[in-house]
């Protein structure tokens, strides 16, 4: 006999499974829950007043039930009596919502926006008003596809490039945005890729068809520029790569494209595309420092993985530059705050040079306020109010030290 597939028990259902069979010991769970008050419950109190129960009573069988299934998932609980709500991740990219009256043992099932107007009312207090403003940004997000498999996460860029592909292969009207990205390209006004010779995409497959029999005549370590005039008069510019062999390779995986695209082409073609030069990674706790500054507050081994990550970041920079077939001087900034009051540290210096790295620089922002320049060290836990500031000042500096705005900007924890 073939197996039996039964649908998979809800988070209410567990919870309401649980009320059958062990109700006393979960209303004493749940009161215990409801005796610290109105708030927000992290997950290890959740387990940890689970404990508390188990120890008072090792009879108790509620570790073995569906509901500390529920609790090992839970990521945080709301606390507003007689109400105890629940927040659970099942499972990657899966949330259930689910609140229980303590009172009367009624459990009822929560969508996103009912959760989130429960939590409200810990401030806001409860709210009956039905005239309230909604926004809906539903309409943004129409025509972004969206990954509905866990397994997509952390593969942004191959669902993205799979649906891209897709539509182009379906749609080949769906290409011209492509051809609009190559024509548009430009770095410091210099065109790169394609210039305005090319106005279609009939027109790029045949000048590229042109270029790939020109390219074949040629030894593969033929430099591009003994063969830059010739690709100009076809519509062709620089960036394509710096010997023969590298550009009609990049030259084929467009033609493919063009052709019958699939995700692995459309993902290294696009890698090919030279669209990074300026880069800036962003620290602004801390005394960051390349000297005198390890066991101060604050610092620490983040700016030792930084250093070592921007002068690998300008290595493979300066080598996908090169392949790329252009002349051109990347930059990478480091933004942090400075501290006048550096404590015989670098700190209190607007610029410097990161050792080892040729266009690699550390650009140091003060914190300021309406009295002025905040002088002093503060801990990365009361940087908060400042950095509001500190991201306009920090945008008009890297603006002006950039000569443009950055291609690409790296996070680091909580900055």
């Amino acid at each position: 006999m073939a197996p039996k597939f039964g649908r998979v028990p809800s988070i209410r259902d567990r919870v309401e499974d649980t009320l059958s069979e062990h109700r006393n010991e979960l209303v004493s769970l749940l009161s215990r829950y409801m005796g610290q008050g109105k708030g927000i419950l992290q997950p290890h109190h959740l387990l940890d007043e689970l404990s508390n129960v188990i120890a008072e009573d090792p009879s108790h069988k509620l570790e073995d039930g569906p509901f500390f299934e529920v609790l090992k998932t839970a990521q945080e609980a709301i606390v507003l009596p007689p109400f105890v709500a629940i927040a659970v991740r099942p499972r990657p990219g899966v949330w259930e919502y689910v609140r229980v009256n303590v009172y009367e043992l009624s459990v009822e099932q929560l969508s996103v926006a009912e959760y989130l107007r429960f939590k409200e009312e810990l401030v806001d207090g409860d709210f009956n008003d039905q005239y309230v403003m909604e926004l809906d940004f539903e309409p943004f997000n129409t025509s972004i596809p969206r990954p509905s498999l866990s397994s997509s996460i952390g593969n942004g860029v191959q669902f993205l490039n799979r649906h891209l592909s897709s539509i182009m292969f379906h749609n080949r009207d769906c290409l011209e945005p492509l051809l609009d990205f190559l024509r548009a390209h430009k770095y410091r006004g210099h065109v790169m890729m394609v210039n305005d010779r090319i106005q279609s995409l009939s027109r790029l497959q045949s000048s590229l068809s042109k270029a790939e029999e020109h390219l074949s005549k040629l030894q593969p370590e033929v430099p591009f520029t003994e063969f830059e005039h010739k690709f100009q008069e076809l519509g062709l510019e620089k960036g394509w790569g710096d010997t023969a062999q590298r550009v009609l390779e990049t030259i084929h995986l467009l033609l493919d494209i063009l052709q019958a695209p699939d995700p692995s082409t459309l993902e290294t073609f696009l890698g090919r595309i030279p669209m990074v030069f300026n880069v800036v990674i962003l620290s602004p706790h801390g005394f960051f420092g390349q000297a005198n500054v390890l066991g101060l507050p604050d610092t620490g081994g983040q700016i030792v993985y930084i250093l070592d990550q921007v002068r690998a970041l300008e290595d493979e920079m300066l080598f996908r530059i090169q392949r790329q077939g252009l002349n051109v001087d990347p930059r990478i900034l480091v933004v942090t705050r400075l501290i006048p009051d550096a404590k015989g540290t670098t700190c209190n210096q607007r610029l410097e040079r990161i050792i080892g790295t040729q266009y690699s620089h550390i650009l140091r922002v003060p914190f300021r306020t309406e009295k002025g320049i905040l002088r002093k060290w503060i801990s990365r836990f009361d940087v908060w109010p400042y950095l509001e500031t500190f991201a306009e000042d920090a945008s008009s500096e890297i603006a002006a030290e950039l000569q443009g705005t950055p291609d690409l900007i790296i996070g680091n924890y909580s900055d």
